[in-house]
């Protein structure tokens, strides 16, 4: 064992070419979202297919997740990444080439199912490439600020292809972001050779949790589209119940399981994934009502919009880099987490006051709040998630991180559009007979729906916070890897 611990003299090179695959993925959760007007106008489809082109990715690559974390520790983490990239490049330029619906949602779907082999990949090289408490914490720094700032760069990425070439260009953009990544990988990365998992593939669990988690996302977009009565909402939460408790069940019994127990029964482990998952709902909200709120009522511009994100992203990477960062080897976890998530909630908190003619200048410290807290939080739970755990389940304790953040996502847009929608129908019928200037009416009641679900973002961030303050009770890194079996833990040096 003795040879795993010499760190790889070329792990920071490495972390470039892994920090960009990861923000290709991320850019692709927002950055085909503004050019979906275009997109729409172009090929002619319906708005009910608007909302497809984001979940037909967002199901994909959330349902498929665990497959490719456990896909990456059966089958090498470098060989998945690899071939994630190539999967993912041919997916976007296939989207890019979209000659109708079917076939752009097609590779939207195809890009989640790479991103899902992708994403896991990508981490659990990092978890094992650094091995250093010290190190580790500066190399997940950097990785938290990109997976956390990805999504405000895709808007800006988004909103400059779409004003000055097309939105075909959403797409084809990650080509050339693949193509470097692909070189790093051949020439930088290499897979230290410790502890892959050489068992059969769980298929039973890979088909249940797969449609367990593509119900529970779809069911929350029913209930946004037909609302939480109707039937096949209400049916495809107990078909998620269902498929997810066999999941269980069948994981607590078979020899080889796709996730075993023990990643999630861990206090600490199941702590950062269920607050990271609260967390992530509330940082969507922010995104999509926003965006809403800065096109559609103060009249910015796609790029324009993108930019008004920028001190966001500057807040993040300041607070994983030079907060989280610093201060993760000196305290536990939990100290960063839990205030963290409670600094960010308190920019939501400014966030609900917007108005008809709210300036920039308002909204600029909830941006500011946002990020900060953001970035401290993600930084120790990006890196707790797959600390201590045996290197044979790097991978699946890595799509359990993306697992929480894209169902969280998946499920923050669904419920907050669904608690912006009554909010703003209720207003508008409450206020209807005061009503003197009609576009001035809509107007508000699209604002007060925004302020709503900003007020149930808030909510949901501050108990994200309670959730990791109570439940993550690890000390200083150090100790993280304790009650792991010596010769199976993740490798880590004295420093």
């Amino acid at each position: 064992m003795s040879d795993t611990l010499q760190p790889d003299p070329r792990r920071w090179k490495a972390l470039v070419f892994i920090a960009l695959a990861q923000l290709m993925v991320v850019l692709d959760a927002t950055v085909v979202n503004i050019a979906l007007p275009d997109a729409k106008k172009s090929l002619g489809f319906a708005d009910s297919t608007t909302q497809w082109v984001i979940t037909a990715y967002a199901l994909a690559f959330g349902g498929l997740l665990l497959f490719g974390g456990r896909v990456a520790d059966l089958w090498g983490r470098r060989r998945t990444f690899m071939v994630g990239l190539v999967g993912f490049a041919a997916a976007s330029a296939l989207g890019g080439a979209a000659a109708n619906t079917a076939m752009l949602l097609g590779a939207r779907a195809l890009q989640g199912v790479f991103g899902a082999l992708l994403a896991p990949a990508a981490l659990s090289l990092l978890a094992v490439m650094f091995t250093d408490g010290k190190e580790r914490a500066k190399a997940f720094g950097i990785y938290g600020a990109v997976a956390g700032g990805g999504g405000a760069i895709g808007l800006i990425l988004g909103g400059a292809l779409t004003e000055y070439l097309n939105w075909r260009w959403t797409f084809y953009v990650n080509i050339p972001f693949a193509a470097v990544a692909i070189a790093g990988a051949v020439l930088v990365i290499r897979e230290p050779a410790v502890g892959l998992n050489r068992n059969r593939l769980d298929i039973p669990g890979v088909l249940l949790v797969t449609l367990g988690l593509v119900s529970l996302v779809y069911g929350f977009t029913r209930a946004e589209q037909k609302g939480w009565g109707d039937t096949s909402t209400i049916g495809l939460f107990v078909a998620a119940a269902v498929l997810l408790v066999a999941f269980v069940v069948v994981e607590s019994r078979v020899k080889a399981p796709l996730l075993p127990l023990r990643v999630v029964a861990d206090r600490n482990r199941g702590g950062v994934y269920l607050s990271l998952g609260m967390a992530v709902i509330g940082m969507f909200g922010l995104f999509l009502f926003l965006t809403l709120y800065m096109q559609d009522v103060l009249g910015y511009k796609p790029l324009v919009n993108g930019f008004a994100f920028l001190p966001m992203v500057a807040g993040m990477v300041t607070g994983s880099t030079q907060i989280g960062a610093r201060l993760m080897t000196r305290v536990p976890a939990r100290f960063l987490m839990a205030p963290g998530f409670v600094v960010a909630s308190l920019g939501l908190l400014i966030l609900t006051q917007i108005e008809v003619n709210t300036s920039y200048w308002q909204i600029l410290p909830g941006l500011v709040l946002m990020g900060l807290g953001m970035g401290t939080a993600f930084m120790p739970a990006m890196s707790l998630a797959t600390y201590g755990v045996q290197p044979r389940d790097a991978g699946v304790a890595s799509a359990m991180v993306n697992t929480s953040q894209q169902v969280g996502g998946a499920i923050g847009t669904a419920l907050l559009s669904t608690v912006a929608h009554s909010a703003g129908t209720s207003w508008a019928k409450a206020h209807a007979a005061t009503a003197t200037d009609p576009a001035l009416f809509g107007l508000q009641a699209q604002v007060h729906s925004y302020s709503v679900a900003i007020w149930a973002a808030f909510g949901i961030l501050l108990l994200a916070g309670v959730t990791a303050g109570v439940l993550v009770n690890a000390g200083k890194p150090e100790h993280h890897a304790e009650g792991v079996e010596a010769e199976d833990a993740v490798p880590v040096m004295a420093h």
